[in-house]
């Protein structure tokens, strides 16, 4: 699989070695160019686009920025929406979240600090899938805007959420681990439970759909690679509700489609 969210377990210590007196010089890292060229400065340690260990830093110092991961996906900091790419695809290598007294939080997480930030929805975004094939077998790969890249499997599964664009407690919204584990009798993405109420939902809410992609963090699948999964997968109608099944990896995933 070639996935360059992994590295070498060599880079990885070159990474955990890092010096921590860089801050002497650069002073707090809670504005986006200290932040910047801390990153930039020990991105040499890294072979192409390694997300660091960052289970294995653990910084005493937080601090907050005015930075949120919208709903969309895009990243505004300070008012202003954040269009360097390249930027924002870096910073997304150091996206940590973490439970506090039942909250979920959001950080930018370095060896010397961890910078708390604020997500509307999901903080990654997945804007492209395509079958990837390995001898005689097909994998269903999706890639985030920033650069992850995950197969459909056991691990990375999907699933249905109601999402609600008025919700001011966003980042409390978080996901279980039952969310993301499969039935072992149908390897399902997700329940026709999970969709069964979703008339009577608000019409501020929607049913969206969501993967797991690394260190807890998941990824809201776009619009229209949504679409693009069900033109990919096979679609047939069960008990009045549309079943979409997808296969990757010689598994089949169902999804049951919520009704408009």
């Amino acid at each position: 699989m070639n996935n360059d969210n992994n590295s070498t377990e060599d880079s990885h210590e070159r990474i955990v070695e890092a010096p921590t007196s860089k801050t002497s010089s650069l002073g707090s890292l809670d504005n986006l160019d200290a932040l910047s060229q801390y990153i930039k400065s020990t991105k040499g340690t890294r072979e192409g686009r390694a997300i660091p260990p960052l289970e294995k830093w653990h910084p005493e110092d937080i601090a907050d920025m005015d930075l949120t991961i919208k709903a969309n996906g895009e990243w505004w900091h300070e008012g202003g929406q954040m269009t360097r790419e390249s930027l924002v695809s870096l910073f997304a290598t150091i996206l940590w979240k973490e439970k506090n007294n039942g909250n979920t939080e959001y950080f930018l997480k370095t060896p010397v600090q961890k910078i708390r930030i604020q997500v509307e929805d999901a903080p990654l975004l997945i804007n492209d899938v395509g079958i990837v094939n390995e001898g005689d077998m097909s994998w269903l790969e999706l890639t985030t805007t920033t650069g992850d890249v995950v197969r459909l499997d056991d691990e990375h599964s999907i699933v249905l959420k109601a999402y609600n664009s008025n919700k001011s407690d966003s980042n409390d919204r978080d996901f279980s681990k039952s969310d993301f584990n499969n039935s072992d009798k149908a390897n399902q993405v997700s329940t026709a439970d999970d969709v069964a109420d979703s008339q009577e939902l608000a019409s501020t809410e929607q049913v969206r759909p969501y993967m797991m992609v690394r260190n807890g963090l998941t990824a809201l699948i776009g619009r229209n690679t949504f679409y693009h999964l069900t033109e990919i997968g096979a679609l047939s109608e069960e008990n009045g509700k549309t079943i979409l099944t997808l296969q990757s990896g010689g598994q089949s995933y169902t999804l049951s489609m919520p009704t408009d």
